[in-house]
C-alpha cells in the first residue's frame, strides 16, 4: 500500500514513463501556476515602476529575492510532498511542521539578509537599498516556506497528485 501511495503521490505512475504529450499536460498546470504568480509580481514591481527608475539597483537585485523564494519554496515543498507521500505528515503533526518550517525560514531569513545586505551595501554604497533587501529576503523566505507547505497539503486535502497536479 505504502509503494502504491508514493508511487501515485511522486506521479510516476502518470509520469514518469508516460509518453511526452500526457507528461507535458500534467506538468502545464503546475506551469501555468507559476506563470500566473510571475504575471502577479511582474504587476507589483510595475506599481513602483517611478522608484525603480531612480534605484537601478532594486532591479538588479529583485532577481536574487526572486531566486532565494524559489529555492525557500521547492525545499519546503520537497520536504512536504515526501513528508506526503511516506504518510509522515498528519494532521496531528501539521502545526508543529508549520511552526518548525517557519523557524527555519526565519534563520535563514536573517542569516542571509545580512549577508546579502552587507554584500549590497558594499556593492551600491546604499544604507537604505541594504535595509530594504533585508526585510525583502526575510518577507519572500517567509512566504515562500507558507506557500511551500500549505499548497501540497490543500492539494492533498482536495484529493490530488501535489507532485504531478492536473
Amino acid at each position: 500500500m505504502l509503494i502504491k501511495n508514493l508511487i501515485g503521490l511522486a506521479g510516476i505512475a502518470e509520469d514518469t514513463f508516460a509518453p511526452p504529450g500526457r507528461a507535458a499536460k500534467s506538468r502545464a498546470l503546475w506551469l501555468s501556476i507559476n506563470l500566473l504568480t510571475a504575471f502577479i509580481a511582474a504587476a507589483t514591481i510595475n506599481l513602483f515602476q517611478t522608484t525603480i527608475d531612480k534605484f537601478v539597483y532594486l532591479a538588479v537585485l529583485m532577481p536574487i529575492v526572486a531566486s532565494m523564494g524559489g529555492v525557500a519554496a521547492t525545499q519546503t515543498l520537497t520536504i512536504v510532498i515526501r513528508g506526503l507521500s511516506l504518510e509522515q505528515i498528519k494532521s496531528s503533526n501539521l502545526n508543529w511542521l508549520f511552526k518548525r518550517e517557519l523557524i527555519v525560514s526565519i534563520l535563514n531569513g536573517i542569516f542571509l539578509s545580512i549577508l546579502i545586505s552587507i554584500v549590497t551595501y558594499f556593492w551600491f554604497q546604499e544604507l537604505l537599498i541594504s535595509i530594504l533587501i533585508c526585510a525583502a529576503i526575510v518577507i519572500n523566505l517567509i512566504s515562500s516556506v507558507i506557500a511551500g507547505i500549505f499548497v501540497p497539503i490543500i492539494l492533498n486535502k482536495l484529493n490530488q497528485d501535489p507532485a504531478i497536479f492536473r
